[in-house]
């Protein structure tokens, strides 16, 4: 099983995170794409996260009637802080994996906890972000596969501080997500 990981925060899932499921699994021929929202991140302990529960059904909802695309929730209800070397530890050792980030996350990735064994447990595929340049990710020594897609500048802070604001984020996100926060009134000030 050729497997794309997209893990993330999903604070909340939004298009550039499809969009880079979607171009790794053309572009690298995966089977399927798993986004695995974080259970407790470690790396965002005092950013105030909303809670796993409600990022786990948000990513559901992104994901939800695209056949190869994957919602997995295993992190989510693991107790304590969440590290990818463990949920990958999890997966068939003959899955080949493809941990699939953005330049951001990626040029980051050898301050993640056991960073030696998730990038030899995988292929990194990387999404071009604003604000990362490939050298930056080159710099840091992660060796990967560049995804042929636009630069884009949709982040979860930029959605929830649209929100905060009173702006709209319909568009940014699928419809079903909207929908989601709009009813729970996340994110709004």
């Amino acid at each position: 099983m050729r497997r794309g990981i997209l893990g993330g925060t999903f604070d909340p899932p939004h298009f550039a995170h499809l969009i880079a499921g979607e171009a790794a699994y053309r572009q690298l021929r995966l089977d399927v794409v798993t986004f695995i929202p974080a259970g407790a991140p470690w790396q965002k302990a005092n950013d105030g996260v909303t809670p796993a529960e409600q990022r786990w059904a948000m990513t559901s909802l992104a994901t939800q009637g695209v056949d190869y695309f994957l919602a997995d929730d295993r992190e989510v209800g693991r107790d304590g802080w969440t590290y990818t070397v463990e949920t990958l530890a999890e997966f068939p050792a003959d899955d080949e994996l493809v941990l699939i980030l953005g330049a951001d996350a990626a040029a980051r990735l050898p301050t993640w906890h056991r960073a030696d064994e998730v990038i030899g447990r995988v292929r990194v595929a990387v999404m071009p972000r604003p604000g990362t340049s490939r050298a930056a990710v080159v710099a840091a020594g992660v060796d990967a596969a560049w995804l042929e897609v636009p630069e884009i500048a949709i982040s979860g802070t930029m959605l929830r501080e649209r929100r905060r604001a009173g702006h709209s984020i319909r568009f940014f996100v699928r419809e079903p997500v909207y929908r989601y926060i709009e009813e729970r009134g996340l994110y709004a000030s």
